[in-house]
């Protein structure tokens, strides 16, 4: 990348102030797509026991009253936190701003699969979603703040605009 010529300070600032732009339009981007992380990990636990992860518990088995029930009504059998599909059906998630977004629920019930409750072990699911998935947020998030100051796309393993940094 070369380096670019200024004619006075005011330029200057003025170019600061696009760096700014682009880079928060770049970092709402790699945000949206950071949650569509944490939102296909938390749908891809339901149905399936998970492992302990980080400070969240291993999913305990389901009880057999609860078996039954499912056996009941037709639900799928040793599938936790999984009827008829509509709690996977609700997760979604917003952006709020270039640095805030929401991943959750609609259905009431998910707070108490994610804590727990006085009859029912914690069956947590966006809290696991977002410690399993760290690494590849950040390196979402870090790739988008680059992308907005640079003014283009990073390129794997090819530095900026497919170039070998020190080019």
């Amino acid at each position: 990348m070369a380096a670019r010529d200024f004619e006075d300070l005011g330029a200057f600032a003025l170019h600061l102030a696009s760096l700014e732009r682009g880079t928060r339009r770049s970092l709402r981007r790699g945000l949206e797509q950071a949650l569509v992380v944490i939102e296909k990990d938390a749908k891809d636990q339901i149905g399936h026991y998970q492992a302990e992860a980080g400070d969240f518990p291993a999913w305990a088995p389901l009880a057999d009253t609860t078996e039954a029930e499912k056996a009941r009504i037709g639900a799928p059998a040793d599938a936790p936190l999984l009827r008829h599909g509509g709690l996977y059906a609700s997760f979604g998630h917003t952006v709020e701003s270039d640095t805030e977004g929401v991943v959750g629920s609609t259905d009431p019930t998910l707070i108490f699969h994610e804590f727990g409750t006085r009859k029912m072990p914690p069956r947590p699911v966006l809290g696991p979603a977002v410690f399993k998935s760290r690494e590849q947020i950040e390196k979402l998030l870090g790739r988008a703040i680059v992308e907005g100051i640079v003014g283009g796309e990073v390129v794997e393993h090819g530095g900026y605009f497919g170039e070998d940094i020190g080019s």
